[in-house]
């Protein structure tokens, strides 16, 4: 009689619960793993960032000299800062509004060499060594200009939001004069919006400094 054949061993039993648990596992060490461009991306980021403790490089400066309403100021700026915002939050210089900040309302306008300019759009680098007049150079002394007095006169503003841009773009077109008919002179004003609708109002202010000249 010949003896029997020896069977292969079963193969061990793995219960439900068991299999989930070690599909989980393996799919949770997958995931800690990462991916080659993960892990690319990661060492990148820390080259970047230098070693420990090292502050990354801030953004290119520039000093530069602004002469505003007369006085020298030495500042350090961002090349990428406008006039306005330095004359507002460096200098301190806060009659240039900043309004729609897109050069479009008129509200920053002030005076560079003499010609009116959006200081919104302008670069402070842009002005270094310049002539910069604002609304606050206008005055003589105690004495205000005739455009600031006319458009008291003539009650040419309400908020007075927009009064530090119209005044200054007035005063440009009245010292360069003539200022000529009431259409002339909307259409020179017509790049400084006034959102309480004082338009009448300003051209007659305007005409009526315009008798005046350039007489302070």
């Amino acid at each position: 009689m010949s003896p029997e054949p020896e069977r292969p061993p079963r193969p061990a039993r793995v219960s439900r619960r068991g299999f989930i648990g070690r599909t989980t596992a393996a799919s949770l060490g997958a995931g800690a793993l990462p991916r080659p461009d993960q892990a690319t991306a990661a060492a990148a980021a820390a080259a970047a960032a230098g070693a420990p403790g090292q502050p990354l490089p801030g953004p290119p400066g520039t000093e530069v000299t602004l002469r505003v309403n007369g006085a020298e100021h030495r500042v350090g700026v961002d090349n990428r800062a406008t006039l306005l915002d330095t004359l507002r939050e460096r200098l301190r210089i806060t009659g240039p509004k900043k309004g729609c900040d897109r050069g479009q309302c008129g509200a920053c306008t002030v005076h560079i060499d003499g010609r009116t300019a959006l200081s919104c759009l302008t670069l402070a680098v842009a002005a270094h060594e310049r002539e910069v007049t604002t609304v606050e150079g206008l005055a003589d002394g105690d004495v205000p200009h005739p455009v600031q007095r006319a458009f008291i006169k003539a009650d040419a503003f309400q908020c007075g939001f927009c009064t530090p841009g119209q005044i200054m773009s007035a005063v440009a077109l009245v010292e360069h004069g003539p200022v000529g008919s009431d259409d002339a002179i909307r259409e020179f004003m017509s790049g400084n919006l006034c959102r309480c609708a004082a338009y009448p109002h300003i051209v007659r202010a305007v005409r009526q400094a315009g008798s005046t000249g350039r007489k302070r």
